[in-house]
């Protein structure tokens, strides 16, 4: 069978539904009227048989955003700030949020897009302590990527973590998916870190706590499907015969499919979690008075 390239644990599940996963657990319920599926990688077996460290990975289908229904935007900001507080660090320590990617390229500009959202306090709090000292600290960086600085995303982040030392990080980059219907559509948060460039299959440096010895939140969201997955799923759904080898060796088989609208996309997602963020980071702000400061 084709393996199918995706960053979804979600999707690895899918995959594998045919196969026993021993120690990996999957619930779904609904946060704010949108479908939350989370998976639990519980001990090395399970983590062996899907691929993924072993921690907690929840995945938002945030469809209805784009889809424009009432009230999706501010009931997305809530279910993704109740699924990142309980992560958090829960005293008012430092916390840094990296965005990961490539701002020139749009598919990977979900997490520098993301970064901008951020409502960043800890300069705020030392320079005008009569109105931020009770806000919690925290910083953003949008690390660029290594062809454009000389430098891994993940060093920068490693060396401003020594100087900073964060009670943790929040990591944000663009994902590769399985299904179609989950590009831009879903948001996968896990407490496992992440390794920048694997949705497209250049790994690099891990941001996790082995690497940065401090917690690191992840936030993803799916901006690609592999050419060769994308090709398999289409043929399997007409009925046709796959051969997986012949198809490893099509022209095109390497590339990666992202939707025409990219652009409004990764803006809409880029929004909803920044600002469920900032809201998760400093919860005694409302939507409104977040509007107020960032925008």
């Amino acid at each position: 069978m084709l393996t199918r390239r995706t960053d979804l644990a979600l999707e690895a599940k899918e995959l594998r539904e045919e196969a026993q996963l021993p120690q990996v657990e999957s619930t779904e319920a609904l946060t704010q009227g949108f479908l939350l599926n989370t998976v639990r990688v519980t001990g090395p077996e399970g983590a062996k048989a899907l691929g993924k460290p072993e921690g907690i990975y929840h995945t938002l289908d945030l469809a209805a955003l784009g889809r424009r229904e009432e009230d999706a935007f501010p009931r997305a900001v809530e279910a993704l700030k109740e699924l990142l507080s309980p992560l958090l660090p829960p005293e008012k320590g430092e916390v840094l949020v990296v965005g990961l990617g490539n701002r020139a390229i749009t598919p990977d500009a979900v997490g520098p897009k993301t970064a901008d959202r951020i409502l960043v306090t800890r300069h705020l709090i030392s320079m005008a302590p009569e109105h931020f000292g009770d806000f919690r600290p925290v910083a953003a960086l949008a690390a660029g990527v290594l062809g454009t600085t000389g430098v891994e995303s993940g060093e920068i982040v490693q060396a401003l973590c020594r100087k900073l030392s964060p009670k943790a990080v929040v990591a944000v980059d663009a994902l590769c998916a399985r299904r179609v219907e989950r590009l831009c559509a879903t948001v996968q948060l896990s407490d496992t870190g992440i390794s920048p460039g694997s949705g497209v299959g250049n790994h690099r440096f891990s941001l996790d706590q082995e690497s940065l010895g401090v917690p690191v939140i992840a936030l993803g969201v799916p901006t690609v499907v592999e050419g060769a997955t994308l090709c398999a799923d289409l043929l399997e759904g007409a009925g046709k015969e796959l051969d997986p080898d012949s198809l490893k060796e099509q022209p095109g088989a390497s590339l990666f499919v992202t939707p025409r609208d990219i652009d409004q996309r990764v803006e809409d997602m880029a929004k909803v979690m920044g600002y469920a963020l900032s809201l998760a980071l400093q919860p005694e702000l409302s939507l409104k008075d977040l509007q107020a400061l960032v925008e």
